[in-house]
């Protein structure tokens, strides 16, 4: 059954568009929840990736275990937040998991693939997970919207 604009969002969503002034305009576009969601999760990334470095693994590893987690964190803000409404149930739930799970992969590979590259050039592991998330986070937020979430 289709709910109405109101009724589609989560207690999240609400709260975001009862906010006052330009606050609310937070929650009036997809591509600004997104990019609350990805602060948010990047926050986990960035951090399991500064200690992995820390510690002196990989970087491309530790970049992968970052992004990893992130992934966990984005699911649930963006199938509650981001796109409120357009969680599927049953079956239809588990290949919107399955897609979201894809295009986590997708930017999974762009992140390592950039980290590894630009740091065996040189680059300093933090500039590099800095490119790697810009690029990362278009190409996988088009994706989503797009195709997961659609």
């Amino acid at each position: 059954m289709e709910r109405s604009g109101q009724d589609r969002r989560s207690a999240t969503g609400v709260w975001a568009g009862n906010l006052p002034g330009p606050l609310a305009l937070l929650n009036r576009f997809s591509i600004t929840r997104y990019l609350l969601a990805s602060i948010v999760s990047l926050a986990f990334d960035v951090a399991l990736f500064m200690v992995l470095v820390a510690f002196a693994f990989d970087p491309g590893w530790s970049s992968a275990a970052g992004y990893s987690a992130g992934i966990i964190v984005h699911w649930l803000i963006s199938s509650s937040f981001v796109f409120p409404g357009k969680a599927r149930q049953g079956a239809a739930l588990h290949l919107q998991r399955i897609g979201f799970i894809a295009t986590a992969i997708l930017g999974l590979g762009i992140t390592v693939s950039i980290v590894s590259w630009m740091t065996a050039l040189g680059i300093v592991p933090v500039i590099a997970k800095g490119a790697a998330v810009f690029i990362s986070f278009f190409a996988v937020y088009l994706t989503r919207k797009f195709g997961v979430f659609r």
